[in-house]
C-alpha cells in the first residue's frame, strides 16, 4: 500500500456560515494531489465536539442494551425519525472513558465499572470533523442502578432497550438498526465476543 506523507494544503479563508449548535465553516484551500498538481477547493465543514458510545453487554444473558430516540435527520430521511443506538454522548471537555460512564448512566441507568477502548473514528470524514471513541463493557443485571432515560433538562427522549445480541444483529439486515456507530459496536461485538466474556 502506498504511503501518503502530511496532505499538502494551504488554507487560504476560513468563512463562519452558522454558529449556534456547532460551527460551519466554508474553507477555500489549494490542494497539491499526489501527481503534484495544485487546486483550489472549497468546502463546508461542521466542526463538531469529540463524542464517546459505548456497547454494554450482559455475558450471562447474552444481550445488548441499546436506546431508542428521536433522531430529526433520519425524520426529514422518510424514517419514522426513532432511532436504535448504543449510548453516546459529547465530551463536554471530559476525558472519553468518563463521558462515556456518565452518558450510559444518563440514557441506561446502567453503573459502569471498567471499560474497554475499542477504537476511534470518523463517522462522516468528508464534511464534519467529529472523531468518536468506541468502548465495550461488560455489565450486570444488578449494575442498573436507575431507570435511565436521558436528562430531563436536554428534552432527552430515550426508551432503554435490552436485545439478545443475535437479534440486534439481525436488526441491521432487516434496517431496524441503521445507525453507523450501533452497527460497528455490534459488529465488532460479533468478532470479539471472547473479549467480552472474560
Amino acid at each position: 500500500m502506498k504511503s501518503f506523507d502530511r496532505a499538502k494544503v494551504e488554507i487560504l479563508g476560513d468563512e463562519t456560515l452558522a454558529d449556534e449548535w456547532t460551527r460551519l465553516s466554508r474553507f477555500t484551500l489549494d490542494y497539491t494531489n499526489s501527481q503534484g498538481e495544485t487546486h483550489r477547493l472549497t468546502r463546508e465543514i461542521y466542526h463538531r465536539t469529540p463524542a464517546a458510545t459505548i456497547l454494554l453487554y450482559d455475558p450471562k444473558r447474552d444481550v445488548v442494551v441499546l436506546v431508542r430516540q428521536f433522531r430529526l435527520p433520519d425524520h426529514l430521511n422518510g424514517g419514522s425519525g426513532w432511532l436504535i443506538e448504543t449510548p453516546a454522548g459529547l465530551l463536554d471537555g471530559e476525558e472519553p472513558e468518563e463521558a462515556i460512564r456518565r452518558e450510559a448512566m444518563e440514557e441506561t441507568g446502567y453503573r459502569v465499572g471498567s471499560v474497554l477502548p475499542v477504537f476511534k473514528a470518523l463517522t462522516s470524514p468528508g464534511s464534519v470533523t467529529e472523531y468518536i471513541h468506541f468502548f465495550a463493557a461488560t455489565i450486570d443485571v444488578s449494575d442498573r442502578v436507575a431507570d435511565g432515560g436521558g436528562v430531563a433538562h436536554e428534552h432527552e427522549d430515550i426508551e432503554v432497550l435490552e436485545v439478545p445480541l443475535a437479534e440486534a444483529v439481525a436488526m441491521i439486515e432487516t434496517g431496524e438498526i441503521h445507525d453507523a456507530k450501533t452497527i460497528m459496536l455490534l459488529q465488532w461485538a460479533i468478532l470479539n465476543r471472547d473479549r467480552l466474556t472474560k
